[in-house]
């Protein structure tokens, strides 16, 4: 059995500090028991589209309970198992459904977001159909009345460039993944300084060798000065996103003492 966090970290960033859902093994309500007391916020991992794979009504009833009790917010990672841009028009309906069902669902715990990923598979679909059909699917998600503004969309690991029409024609928001970006040797500061006005939500981890959701103290010293730099500029959830007891503590410690160390500079 994993212990409980050493410390608290609430309240002690100018951002919100939170991580997943899957730090301890057991369901959603043991990790929000075990988390909630240290942290600000929870990203509730919904990786798998089929209704069984999803929490009970019963489990949102107690999820949100305990956001009450330890004065927590939530953010919903959507299924990464649906396709948006898919050529098949049955499995773009079937994701349109599938987000709307996990909306409607959670929608008792006042998520802060909702983390989108928008995958693209270049060996079946030409990129300026695939956008077509993006573009397509997110106007008939939109019609259903969800909050654009709440979907936060994934840089994932293709140039942002193929999806800045689509995030801006809808206003749609950003989920600013800073791993993706490193393993991309992207330049991070100048992607949130573009960006900042339209993200909600970080995700933070460290990457070593093309492997990435490792804990922070995988990174280069080079990487964490411009994050932190990045950090001091930001207000919103920060999301420590990996899925291990000993990567969320290393993390957490890594993330406090360079917090402070910079703070001092």
């Amino acid at each position: 059995m994993y212990p409980a966090l050493p410390k608290s970290y609430k309240n002690i960033f100018p951002f919100k500090i939170g991580s997943t859902s899957f730090i301890y093994p057991g369901n959603y309500e043991h990790n929000v028991n075990m988390l909630a007391p240290y942290l600000d916020e929870i990203e509730l991992l919904l990786f798998e589209s089929s209704p069984d794979s999803l929490p009970s009504q019963h489990q949102i009833k107690t999820l949100s309970a305990l956001a009450n009790k330890f004065e927590i917010s939530y953010n919903i990672h959507m299924p990464i198992d649906i396709h948006l841009g898919d050529l098949d028009p049955h499995r773009r309906h079937y994701a349109i459904d599938a987000i709307k069902r996990v909306v409607d669902l959670t929608r008792a715990l006042v998520p802060s977001t909702y983390t989108l990923h928008l995958a693209y598979n270049d060996e079946t679909t030409a990129l300026r159909k695939w956008q077509e059909l993006i573009f397509e699917s997110m106007e008939q998600l939109l019609l259903t009345g969800i909050n654009s503004e709440a979907v936060c969309i994934e840089n994932l690991m293709y140039p942002f460039a193929w999806i800045e029409d689509i995030i801006t024609a809808f206003q749609l928001s950003i989920c600013l993944d800073l791993g993706h970006l490193i393993l991309q040797e992207a330049d991070m500061e100048a992607m949130f300084k573009k960006h900042k006005k339209m993200t909600p939500i970080i995700h933070l981890y460290g990457v070593e060798n093309q492997h990435e959701h490792l804990s922070l103290d995988r990174l280069s010293k080079k990487d964490l000065e411009t994050i932190l730099k990045i950090l001091k500029a930001f207000s919103g959830v920060v999301s420590i996103e990996v899925f291990s007891y000993n990567h969320l503590r290393t993390s957490l410690d890594v993330l406090e003492r360079c917090w402070l160390e910079k703070m001092q500079d």
